[in-house]
């Protein structure tokens, strides 16, 4: 009986790191606001150069000319790509060298990394990304 209550102990300290460590992952897909910072938003007009249609977040590529002539290359997140076709997206929706806009929250860590709030085509319609961060004063129609 007295190797009991360690084993007991043992199994319980063993589960308990099991389950921190299942966790993890939920809690690091879920850091938005630790990645993104709201108060931060820009408009970016670039090319398409990649589209990245995967679970959990679709991704595209655009290449940007800055101010001062040079171009860059910013990465743009999106929801799921089922969250997306709820909002109107389909996975062509944006093709490589399409042209457009895009409003983003901008990467807290300065890379070029940001979350598209929305994208305007060339052809001028609006697809928006789902969005629970956005106020009630926000709308997906053209500003």
């Amino acid at each position: 009986m007295k190797g009991r209550p360690l084993r007991i102990a043992t199994f319980l300290t063993q589960a308990g790191i099991a389950l921190a460590l299942s966790a993890a992952p939920l809690w690091a897909h879920h850091a938005f606001v630790a990645v993104f910072d709201l108060s931060k938003q820009r408009d970016f007009k670039g090319t398409v150069m990649q589209v990245e249609w995967l679970n959990p977040h679709a991704h595209f590529f655009l290449d940007i000319v800055e101010p001062s002539g040079k171009t860059a290359r910013w990465e743009f997140e999106l929801g799921s790509p089922n969250a997306l076709m709820q909002h109107g997206w389909t996975r062509y929706t944006l093709k490589k060298g399409d042209m457009v806009t895009v409003t983003a929250d901008l990467a807290r860590d300065g890379s070029n990394f940001a979350h598209a709030r929305s994208v305007t085509l060339s052809g001028g319609g609006r697809v928006c990304d789902y969005d629970r961060f956005n106020g009630a004063d926000w709308s997906c129609s053209a500003k």
